[in-house]
């Protein structure tokens, strides 16, 4: 009773081959039902066409910036004010008596400073990124390098145990079809006598039914 027991998705050794006359029919009824669908096999899938023939699609917003960056080429995005980074202009010398009469040009040496001031900031932050990568950006660089090369270890020793397994599993599941191989064959030949009986008895009763017919026509004569 092993088999009764046993539930196999599919028996790929024990199967028997399919011969060259069903492959071509049932790549005929694939075809048939392929056309039925409307689909034409000789367009490829998108992802698969050139790059020459891809055409992306953007949101609504990146179209209307991509209109406007074709419009005036001479255009620059405007997500972060680069102007604060310029260099800077600065306004007319003052004089003892500008804060009563030109009280803008202080106000534009306010604005001036403010800009020195971040620029300041700026280059001072970038010196600081800088001085710390030339410090410490070549261990890093092989530090990281370094983590990589174990990850990269323990997934391909991850991928050979997995492996490992597969060819375990194949094994195993070659054998436990090759040992039923008999018993799956000798069940499919009583499968088949079963239902050559079976319509031999249908034919015999359709016989006999025919044969009651005929006397019951016969006597009715």
């Amino acid at each position: 009773m092993p088999l009764i027991n046993e539930s196999y998705d599919s028996l790929p050794y024990v199967d028997t081959q399919v011969d060259e006359a069903g492959l071509a029919a049932a790549r005929a009824a694939i075809d048939a039902d392929i056309r039925t669908a409307g689909v034409n096999t000789a367009d490829l899938h998108p992802a698969l066409l050139p790059a020459a023939q891809y055409a992306p699609r953007f949101s609504d917003f990146v179209e209307r910036e991509h209109a406007r960056l074709d419009g005036n080429p001479a255009s620059k995005l405007s997500g972060i004010d680069l102007t604060r980074y310029e260099d800077l202009e600065a306004p007319e010398n003052t004089t003892p008596t500008s804060d009563e009469h030109r009280p803008e040009l202080l106000a534009q040496w306010n604005r001036a400073l403010k800009q020195a001031y971040t620029s300041a900031e700026f280059v001072q932050a970038r010196l600081t990124q800088l001085g710390l990568l030339e410090k410490f950006g070549k261990n890093a660089w092989l530090v990281g390098n370094a983590q990589l090369e174990d990850v990269l270890r323990g997934v391909e020793a991850e991928l050979a145990d997995v492996r490992k397994q597969r060819e375990e599993v194949e094994a195993l599941r070659r054998a436990q079809q090759e040992s039923v191989h008999g018993e799956i064959k000798t069940l499919e030949e009583t499968w088949k006598k079963g239902v050559g009986r079976v319509l031999e008895t249908e034919v015999a009763a359709e016989g006999l039914k025919q044969q009651i017919l005929e006397r019951r026509r016969a006597g009715a004569v």
